[in-house]
């Protein structure tokens, strides 16, 4: 199996899976899969080249293809993003437990690997599994982020279409 630091370390597949993860958590996509055709346009790159990428993506585990018919829809795998999000963490929670307060502060430094306060430690140590808990946490919360951001994102690109615009080309034959 390639390195998948190697392998994210190009430009190139870390635009594709950007467009894939904003695919597989958008409310509009019924399977979270898009269409080379539409990576392509997305993009802006040639067919050979979207397609060459994906198959190193898909030879690494980061991307499962559908096929239907002579067309191909891809559908990012985040399960080996985790090896990656496991090594960067400690380097980002770093400075940021100082930062924080409360059981705020618990739950990043959990996720972080960062020692726990006793109290917050002995909580955690009475559930099932507790040595999972804060990276649970911590990747929920970054999926729910990621979630918000991209509604966000949709909303003011639909407030722009369907309002913002129309009314600047009304302002602009008015004047």
């Amino acid at each position: 199996m390639p390195d998948i630091f190697a392998v994210i370390a190009d430009g190139t597949r870390r635009d594709l899976l950007r467009v894939l993860l904003d695919a597989h958590v958008s409310v509009d996509s019924a399977t979270g899969d898009v269409s080379v055709g539409q990576m392509v346009t997305a993009l802006g790159l040639s067919q050979p080249t979207v397609s060459k990428h994906l198959r190193v993506l898909r030879d690494a585990g980061l991307v499962h293809v559908r096929e239907v018919g002579q067309h191909r829809f891809y559908g990012i795998e985040t399960v080996p993003l985790e090896t990656v999000e496991d090594w960067l963490v400690p380097f980002l929670g770093a400075g940021a437990v100082d930062d924080l307060d409360g059981a705020a502060s618990g739950a990043f430094a959990a996720w972080a690997g960062a020692t726990m306060p006793a109290p917050i430690r002995r909580a955690a140590e009475s559930l099932p599994d507790a040595g999972d808990v804060g990276s649970q946490l911590g990747r929920a919360v970054a999926d729910a982020q990621h979630r918000a951001s991209s509604a966000l994102h949709d909303a003011t690109s639909a407030l722009d279409e369907r309002v913002i615009e129309p009314v600047r080309k009304r302002l602009g034959r008015g004047a």
